[in-house]
């Protein structure tokens, strides 16, 4: 008897298995390529060293930013934190700075070289660091729903409003058909301005946030919202489905906020007595209407600063800054922990690390550009003009 040899087989990765391991690049997507160098292993003991010697160097040519999700090795050495359009507005305030070197991800970047002059260079240290969120909308998905819309006869009176967790292109689509973009604390105004300009609004790309806002915030009812679905012919919606809602909501949410449930709220009560529940808007609806306490990563931070001593939080938001919050406020004698049972990181978030920081500022400090974020100019024009609107309101 003899044993049939088994042929090689030449399997080959797919795009999708070389994205998720960081290599490869998708130009439509907000996930991005492979490092271009060697990295420094993330087990030498000099990189600390190593990233404030490149950083020293460079002196005030570089601005580092560090997104209130990331890594306490990496927030260590930013310039300033805080959420993503504080962020880019403390890199356009600082006009002498050549570089930005963004520790967050992909669109808080484009943000970034969006308000910032031409002679400055926004540079992420990880191109694969990504947002699912705003990979849930692209140009060429709204551009159809646009049409959809317009078939139904209805685009006219629906002004888009985007969450400033999108692409440059849905920021620049947004701007150029007179709509606004929104953060999480300022949602509420951003929906009463669009509403005062049109009769519906086209709300991108979180789903929860735009919900929650007006529902919540501005009183209407969940019949007054739809769920426009990309991925189903019309959006998965009838004519009449559109032209009888207020609100239309991207199918898009955010993977760390939508893994909270009512589940995660109850269980918290039950293990820890007298628990205050503080939630970001990303989460589910159901999940904000049995909170306690519901706001924007800003607002969390100051709620938990104002909290007297003694009291207990469950905060759903991202794991770094929740522990980052519970180290910072143990001294006060204040419990914080994490909503959930399960530890969720934003795992694209996390790709800056201090090995991709440590690479970054290194080449930069050699006169290597490496990484840089840059929008096309009638991108950047359109764009930046929901921007301003944004910024425009009362």
């Amino acid at each position: 008897m003899t044993t049939a040899q088994t042929p090689e087989l030449d399997v080959q990765p797919t795009p999708l298995a070389l994205l998720l391991l960081g290599r490869e690049a998708d130009p439509k997507s907000e996930r991005g390529v492979e490092c271009p160098g060697d990295l420094p292993s993330p087990s030498d003991p000099d990189l600390v060293a190593r990233a404030r010697a490149a950083k020293e160097k460079l002196g005030d040519k570089v601005f580092v930013l560090g997104h209130h999700y990331q890594r306490d090795e990496v927030i260590q050495f930013a310039d300033v934190t805080g959420d993503s359009f504080k962020l880019a507005r403390d890199a356009a305030a600082r006009p002498e700075a050549e570089y930005i070197v963004f520790c967050g991800v992909h669109f808080m970047a484009e943000s970034a070289d969006i308000l910032t002059s031409d002679d400055q260079k926004v540079v992420l240290p990880d191109l694969a660091a990504g947002c699912s969120m705003a990979d849930m909308a692209t140009a060429e998905q709204v551009a159809e729903c646009w049409d959809v819309l317009t078939e139904a006869g209805i685009a006219e009176q629906v002004v888009p409003v985007s969450y400033m967790n999108s692409s440059a292109d849905i920021k620049a689509f947004t701007g150029k058909h007179g709509g606004t973009i929104c953060t999480s604390s300022n949602a509420k105004r951003a929906l009463e301005w669009a509403f005062q300009q049109g009769e519906k609004v086209l709300f991108l790309p979180d789903q929860h946030l735009g919900r929650n806002t007006a529902v919540r915030d501005m009183g209407m009812s969940l019949d007054d919202c739809v769920v426009y679905n990309p991925h189903r012919p019309n959006g998965g919606l009838t004519a009449q489905e559109l032209r009888d809602a207020k609100m239309i909501l991207w199918r898009g949410h955010c993977s760390v906020h939508g893994r909270f449930g009512l589940d995660s709220v109850n269980d918290v009560r039950e293990r820890i007595p007298g628990v205050n529940v503080l939630v970001h808007p990303e989460c589910k609806h159901e999940v904000v209407a049995a909170a306690d306490y519901v706001g924007s990563t800003e607002y969390i931070i100051k709620a938990l600063e104002a909290a007297p001593a003694g009291s207990k939080w469950a905060i759903g938001t991202e794991l770094n800054l929740v522990r980052r919050l519970a180290n910072r406020f143990a001294p006060e004698d204040k419990e914080i922990v994490f909503l959930d049972k399960t530890v969720c990181f934003c795992s694209t978030m996390n790709r800056i690390d201090l090995p991709h920081l440590v690479w970054t500022l290194e080449s930069l400090a050699e006169g290597n550009l490496v990484n840089r974020i840059e929008v096309d100019k009638e991108t950047e024009a359109f764009a930046k003009l929901a921007l301003e609107r944004m910024l425009a309101l009362p």
